[in-house]
């Protein structure tokens, strides 16, 4: 299979996909499976770049927010359960702030409520990462339709910070481990933050540059009216669909109609505004049967976990079943780690 860059697009519906999967299920097996998946494909595909080491830093972040929810719960979490593993030293709170407990006895209902909330959350930030680490930032805002034009490079250049950072920092490490000083605790964090900073408004100002200089954010004139059509359009567009998945959510049977009358109507406003962007395309990514098949198994998954699986728990909590058709359609997105062709690898002189 010859090497060559997978669509983009592909990567972040096969992403997107996972993720809303993760958030619509709260069966640890499943997330966990998600996580499995996601790790596997990512170290199969991602390429040889300094935006690639993405998915390592959301691993972390991802640790960090089950760590917080869990700690978050024993301190200020409703007292569910029966099962007491240990007591904390408990205060009054006033009578407005009823419902809220400070400290009190810790349930292991508690804890497998709080690890299974924050894993859901954990698990999308995890799919946001493998997005990263497999869709190439620049390749990404040149796939962009022109009417998202602007949004698409403010979303990239945010996208592409943290991979950023990270690379400032492990420069700065390895500059103080050159020097003898330490690089480890928070005394090294510290006086690392400073050369961090400057090195990551370097970047920034470089970017815009590039960027002003290459005629980013250039358009043509348009008429007030067709500027307040475009806007309408939008506008309305983006509240039918806040309205559309609150209804979704809820189990309305009109949700699903309003969802698609808001997409619809932000799709057209979309098409409206790029009509006053002109751009032109060097080497446009193509669209195979490799990004159907990473696309379709991303999606796949979400419909699958949606239709069979449930984002309620219960207590008092019982051991988790495998869904054969939610399990089946996960493992269905690790294909893409075996049936895409890998990334090309940079040439380097000897």
């Amino acid at each position: 299979m010859t090497n060559r860059w997978l669509h983009p697009g592909a990567w972040w519906l096969w992403a997107l996909g996972l993720g809303a999967a993760a958030t619509r299920t709260a069966n640890p097996l499943l997330l966990g499976l998600i996580v499995a998946v996601a790790a596997l494909v990512v170290s199969s595909r991602r390429p040889q770049a300094q935006w690639a080491g993405a998915f390592a830093v959301f691993v972390r972040i991802a640790v960090l927010v089950v760590v917080i929810r869990v700690g978050f719960t024993v301190l200020f979490g409703l007292r569910v359960g029966t099962t007491d593993l240990f007591t904390l030293p408990s205060a009054t709170l006033p009578d407005w702030m009823a419902g809220v407990t400070l400290g009190g006895a810790v349930t292991a209902e508690m804890l497998a409520i709080a690890v299974i909330q924050g894993s859901q959350l954990a698990t999308l930030l995890i799919c946001v990462g493998a997005a990263n680490s497999l869709a190439s930032p620049v390749r990404l805002l040149k796939a962009l339709p022109p009417g998202l034009y602007h949004v698409g490079v403010a979303g990239v250049v945010a996208l592409s910070l943290a991979p950023r950072i990270m690379v400032n920092v492990r420069r700065v490490m390895q500059a103080r481990r050159m020097r003898g000083r330490p690089t480890r605790g928070l005394r090294a964090a510290a006086e690392s933050s400073v050369p961090v900073l400057e090195s990551s408004l370097d970047d920034a100002i470089n970017l815009a540059a590039a960027m002003d200089t290459r005629g980013y954010g250039r358009a043509t004139r348009t008429s007030p009216g067709e500027r307040a059509l475009q806007a309408g359009l939008v506008l309305a567009g983006l509240m039918g669909i806040a309205l559309g998945l609150f209804a979704v959510l809820g189990a309305s049977g009109w949700g699903w109609l309003l969802l698609a009358l808001g997409l619809a109507m932000a799709i057209t406003g979309i098409l409206v505004a790029g009509r006053r962007i002109v751009r032109t395309r060097y080497r446009p990514d193509p669209w195979g049967w490799p990004e159907t098949l990473t696309a379709a198994t991303g999606i796949s998954a979400a419909i699958a976990v949606i239709a069979v699986s449930s984002s309620t728990i219960t207590i008092p909590l019982t051991w988790p079943a495998l869904p054969p058709v939610a399990v089946a359609a996960i493992l269905a997105a690790a294909l893409p780690a075996v049936l895409t062709p890998p990334p090309p690898v940079p040439w380097r002189t000897a």
